[in-house]
């Protein structure tokens, strides 16, 4: 049975609460409200630029509308390089119910279409506290529409571009590569980068957690596509260099090779190609020996290939003519203690017949005629010891080291290549020299109409003339061969020749530097 409570009977009841205390109760309610209103028209209307950024920040995003790359097009507007749609696939781990059987399925074939491990592919998906994931991109546009269709719940795809390198591994070190980011990694991919990537435009939308675009705020800038290169590369010539050049590394069992083709009048590159090599756009275990450019990077001692430029020199000088006589008997030198010598005693040969023997020393006795300083300046004119200047990553200059701590030993060993470095671009850029009246042509990867201004090195006869003493003795022997009893002649006539200038000539045995030492001009034969 319950009992009854008189309020009235408490005392701190019964008892009036003052006037005041209830005014003040309300006073104070009233005066949260004034500051509750205060607040809201300062965030509504005053001070709402804060919370409208802060908004944003959360559901509006500005999407980058990514400008197509241009192409590289080789000297004839064949695609060395161009961009093609791919599919990016990305997940909502938390949105993919694994535990469905169908789903389950499901993911076992998207995991073929990926050409992924099932058990990878759950490994990506497996951190559900991510509301974000890669999980493979830049597939054939093709793989992504049939992995559209599987409709799998909390998998998405993007729309983006990968690029594709027609030549493959042939134009490879010359063409480079980009990353999944579509920015240049090697090659003219990287050196032309800014001018092929062109400008990104914009939108800003307003997306939803799935990201999902709801609405378009604002105005759309659009993308400003790349500019098209084309490159003085001739693809044919390109893949027949590359062809030979890995079928003798493969017949020699050589390490690597590499082969630059220049046109010698214009400077253009027709053909740059190192083995090995690698596939520009499959790039899985690729290795520093597939990546390097040797061409260009790579430098090694020229060797015989610089007796030409040295003779040339001695040309240019006047100190010697083609039919000058020097006598490399017994085939050996001594400078300043050091043997220089030959593969054979040659005995007495003109100027052309060092050239055509590659007689290291009849070069000497040549190159020991003129001061360091000529030798070095006609060097550096040629190139030497400079970084090339194109327009190309990696391009080194090689090693040539200043004409006043060369020794005599030196600057002999130098004249017929020993003892400074360089590359195999400038090796082949220097033999323009030849060809174009002793001007050194600036190379240039990019097809130019404008005709090229080399470098003198020598005057416009003498080139000419070194030129025709390195071809000359092949003309005249296939001569020989179809007029025996001319050439029998002619041989003899050169012999007696050669021998008697050899009697009468003191310095032809006498070291170089010597007083006595000084070329003959008596004439071997009759220069055409």
């Amino acid at each position: 049975m319950s009992r009854s409570v008189v309020y009235t009977a408490s005392p701190l009841l019964a008892s009036k609460t003052p006037v005041w205390r209830s005014k003040f109760i309300v006073a104070m309610i009233a005066l949260g409200f004034v500051g509750l209103g205060a607040r809201a028209a300062y965030v509504q209307v005053f001070g709402n630029d804060f919370f409208q950024r802060q908004g944003e920040v959360r559901f509006a995003r500005t999407l980058e509308l990514p400008a197509n790359r241009g192409k590289i097009l080789d000297r004839n507007g064949l695609i060395l390089a161009s961009s093609v749609p791919a599919a990016s696939i990305w997940a909502i781990p938390e949105d993919v119910d694994q535990d469905k059987p169908e789903v389950r399925a499901k993911l076992k074939q998207l995991a073929k279409l990926l050409d992924m491990p099932q058990a990878e592919l759950m490994k990506k998906l497996a951190d559900e506290d991510k509301t974000f994931v890669w999980v493979k991109r830049q597939l054939d546009w093709d793989v992504g529409q049939q992995i559209a269709k599987l409709d799998i719940k909390g998998i998405y795809q993007r729309k983006e571009y990968k690029r594709q390198y027609p030549e493959g591994e042939a134009a490879a070190h010359v063409v480079g590569f980009t990353n999944v980011e579509d920015h240049g990694q090697e090659g003219m991919e990287l050196a032309f980068n800014k001018d092929l990537a062109g400008k990104p435009g914009s939108r800003r939308v307003i997306k939803d957690r799935l990201g999902r675009v709801v609405e378009g705020v604002g105005e759309t800038v659009p993308p400003v596509d790349g500019k098209d290169m084309q490159l003085s590369i001739d693809s044919k010539v390109q893949f027949f260099a590359y062809q030979k050049l890995r079928d003798q590394v493969t017949a020699h069992k050589a390490k690597a090779g590499s082969v630059v083709v220049l046109d010698a009048h214009t400077g253009e590159v027709l053909a740059l190609a190192n083995y090995p090599s690698y596939v520009p756009d499959k790039r899985q275990n690729l290795t520093g020996e597939q990546l390097r450019n040797r061409a260009l990077t790579d430098t090694f001692e020229p060797g015989s290939t610089m007796k030409p430029i040295t003779i040339g020199l001695a040309l240019e000088s006047g100190r010697v003519r083609p039919e000058t006589v020097v006598d490399t008997t017994p085939g050996r030198i001594n400078i300043t203690g050091s043997t220089i010598s030959d593969t054979h005693n040659y005995g007495v040969l003109t100027v052309e017949g060092v050239i055509q023997k590659s007689s290291n020393v009849g070069t000497t006795k040549l190159a020991m005629q003129m001061p360091a300083r000529e030798m070095w300046e006609t060097f550096s004119a040629a190139g030497f010891g400079q970084k090339p200047q194109i327009d190309f990553p990696g391009a080194v200059s090689g090693r040539l080291r200043p004409y006043k701590t060369w020794r005599p030993v030196e600057q002999a060993t130098m004249s017929y290549g020993y003892g400074l470095s360089a590359s195999l671009f400038q090796m082949a850029r220097s033999y323009t020299v030849f060809a174009n009246s002793g001007r050194v042509i600036p190379a240039t990867m990019l097809k130019s109409e404008q005709p090229a201004v080399g470098v003198p090195v020598f005057s416009d006869a003498r080139p000419t003339r070194c030129a025709r003493c390195c071809r000359w003795p092949q003309a005249r022997a296939a001569r020989a061969r179809r007029h025996r009893p001319w050439a029998t002649r002619w041989a003899a006539s050169r012999a007696r020749r050669a021998s008697r200038s050899a009697r009468t000539t003191p310095w032809a045995n006498t070291a170089p530097g010597s007083p006595a030492w000084r070329p003959s001009t008596s004439r071997a034969s009759s220069w055409p």
